[in-house]
């Protein structure tokens, strides 16, 4: 399993689950549920923070955030 913060720009992968931090809540109600599908659009020019596209809409998160996702390929 990857983690968020590791993909590069236009890579998918889908949300498999979250490391066991407070942020999981936040992140799930921005849409970032296990099974949701996720690309990264850009990344920032010094690499924090990233913006991905996640259920119909891009989101910007720190990688600190990124980093707590665990992914899996997509199939």
């Amino acid at each position: 399993m990857r983690r968020l913060s590791e993909l590069g720009i236009g890579q998918r992968a889908v949300i498999h689950s979250f490391e066991k931090d407070d942020i999981f809540i936040k992140l799930m109600e921005m849409g970032c549920v296990p099974g949701e599908e996720v690309k990264v659009i850009q990344v920032a020019p010094l690499g924090d923070p990233i913006s991905i596209a996640v259920a119909g809409y891009n989101l910007s998160l720190r990688l600190s955030e990124a980093n707590s996702i665990f992914l899996e390929e997509v199939k």
